[in-house]
């Protein structure tokens, strides 16, 4: 494109290319690459179609892996899907699992394990835009014990900055009402490519313990949880909805699980 062009656009023509052409316009420059990785052209991409990354495995096989499969999010859900070969810096994760998605992002946690380092084991997670075939790994930091800390993840898209997020909850594996221990939450932005703590006020309660499941719906990510005041500790049983406001960082007790 000449540079007559205004790059208002010039962005605005690439909105309506295909994906395979962008992935070449990377390369052009650098003020192209750095339009197209953006967040913000991401979310406003108008010629993308919407996919659906499915993770399934065999039932009753013991060594089966799991599989992720890409289907087209439109009428002709399920029919149009091909397999997924995830990035490189997923796949050398041990006990890696899908965060969520947002988007059209991705995001997984494994862990990673330097036999040559200093650490052994170090926790990760991956941002992946499978439309452009571009990923990224950063470290999650401050992890603790796992034997006695249990971590748990959630990831979205901002509403108001298009920034992605991921945030870290940690907490004692072992609740008792009198624990002093306060639960830590840090949120991590791409935009910054760092960690901070979180700038919500309403904490949930240290007897809440969240499941490691959840999903990122509107700007909201949400998991079952379980308040372990109200259950007793040989029991296993989600009683609560918990959720995350991406944008403002606030948690919220969406609603008590009917028994």
């Amino acid at each position: 494109m000449s540079d007559n062009i205004p790059f208002e656009i010039q962005e605005e023509i690439m909105k309506r290319l295909p994906v395979r052409s962008l992935i070449q316009f990377r390369s052009v420059s650098k003020a192209w690459k750095s339009l197209i990785d953006s967040s913000r052209f991401i979310t406003n991409y108008s010629n993308q179609q919407k996919h659906l990354i499915i993770r399934y495995h065999h039932v009753g096989s013991v060594h089966s892996k799991e599989k992720y499969v890409s289907v087209v999010d439109d009428d002709s859900f399920p029919h149009q899907r091909v397999s997924v070969t995830l990035p490189l810096c997923v796949r050398i994760l041990k006990d890696y699992y899908s965060i969520g998605s947002s988007h059209g992002l991705s995001c997984f946690y494994g862990l990673y394990c330097d036999y040559y380092g200093p650490n052994t084991e170090t926790e990760k997670v991956v941002l992946w835009n499978p439309s452009v075939r571009k990923a990224a790994a950063f470290v999650v930091p401050n992890s603790r014990d796992m034997y006695v800390y249990g971590t748990v993840l959630g990831f979205g898209v901002c509403r108001q900055t298009n920034d992605p997020k991921i945030v870290k909850i940690t907490y004692m594996h072992s609740w008792e009402e009198d624990m002093e221990i306060p639960r830590q939450v840090e949120v991590f932005t791409l935009s910054t490519r760092s960690w901070r703590s979180s700038y919500g006020t309403n904490l949930p309660r240290k007897s809440i313990e969240f499941g490691c499941d959840g999903r990122c719906i509107d700007g909201f990510y949400y998991w079952l949880a379980t308040d372990r005041s109200t259950i007793d500790d040989d029991l296993w049983a989600y009683n609560l909805i918990i959720s995350f406001d991406i944008t403002s960082e606030e948690f919220r007790q969406v609603k008590n699980l009917e028994k």
